[in-house]
C-alpha cells in the first residue's frame, strides 16, 4: 500500500473523531474529496429536488471532476489536518 493511501486512510479515521463537527460546507468538501479519491469522477443521475441532501452531495462531488485520486487524497489529508487544528 502506498504511503499516500496509508495517510489517507488514517485521515479518514481522524475525520470521524474530530472533537468539533465541521459545518455543512466543510462536510460536503470532505465527502466530495473522499468520493473522488475512492471512486473517481461522479457517475449516475443527479438526485431529484425531493432529495436535497443527495443533490448537495452529488453537486459537491461533481465539482471535483477531473481530479486524480492522488490529488483528492492529498487535499483530503490537508483538510483533515487543518480541522484537527
Amino acid at each position: 500500500m502506498s504511503d499516500l493511501k496509508t495517510k489517507f486512510e488514517k485521515a479518514a479515521q481522524k475525520a470521524q473523531q474530530l472533537s468539533k463537527k465541521p459545518g455543512n460546507d466543510t462536510l460536503l468538501k470532505l465527502y466530495a474529496l473522499y468520493k473522488q479519491a475512492t471512486k473517481g469522477d461522479v457517475s449516475g443521475k443527479r438526485p431529484g429536488f425531493t432529495n436535497p441532501v443527495g443533490r448537495a452531495k452529488y453537486d459537491a462531488w461533481k465539482k471535483m471532476k477531473g481530479a486524480t485520486p492522488d490529488e483528492a487524497m492529498q487535499a483530503y489529508i490537508e483538510l483533515v489536518e487543518r480541522l484537527k487544528g
